[in-house]
């Protein structure tokens, strides 16, 4: 048994990670798509909240995360992809994420993250090591502009993070970690 549910998390994050960025697309391309989501997703967060955009322009530098995550009775698993904009030098570092956890809940949904960092050292912890462990609860139901979720905030370490549902059916109360990690084709 335990066998086939390391099997059945392989295979969807195997097939959720096959995101934007990957395929046949130039790198420039790929970049284009990441900085395109990134575009859509702040002009989203600001429109619902929009102070965000000062605490963001004032931060040494902010992460813009597209998010795809599936709960299957026990085990939820995601994947996406992202840019770290640092305020400061204006570098943008590509990066790409990985989710499993264990818990209760039944669906999938699509959703962004936007992190801001409120510390060079914050931000620099983040590209250098990328993992996040933690526990969330939620429920989505939501299609493009019809259904409801939430925007969701947390402060941790030093980092402020909103997470926005785009679309999915969900249902969970799961225990997580995150693995982010610098694409080297994209950098």
């Amino acid at each position: 048994m335990k066998k086939l549910l390391q099997l059945v998390v392989l295979s969807t994050v195997l097939a959720v990670t096959g995101c934007a960025t990957s395929g046949d697309a130039s790198p420039a391309e790929k970049r284009a798509v990441v900085i395109s989501m990134k575009n859509n997703t702040l002009a989203k967060l600001y429109q619902q909240k929009p102070d965000v955009r000062q605490q963001l322009q004032s931060a040494p530098g902010y992460a813009v995360f597209d998010n795809a995550n599936v709960n299957v009775i026990i085990a939820s698993v995601g994947g996406g992809y992202g840019v770290v904009t640092n305020n400061r030098t204006g570098q943008q570092t590509y990066m790409n994420m990985a989710e499993a956890g264990l818990g209760l809940g039944l669906g999938a949904k699509d959703f962004n993250i936007v992190m801001v960092f409120h510390t060079d050292a914050a931000m620099q912890r983040f590209i250098d090591h990328g993992w996040a462990f933690g526990g969330n609860a939620d429920a989505a139901a939501k299609y493009q502009d019809k259904g409801a979720a939430a925007v969701a905030e947390a402060v941790v370490d030093d980092v402020t993070v909103y997470s926005l549902t785009d679309s999915g059916l969900a249902l969970q109360a799961v225990l997580k970690g995150t693995k982010f990690w610098v694409d080297k084709e994209l950098n």
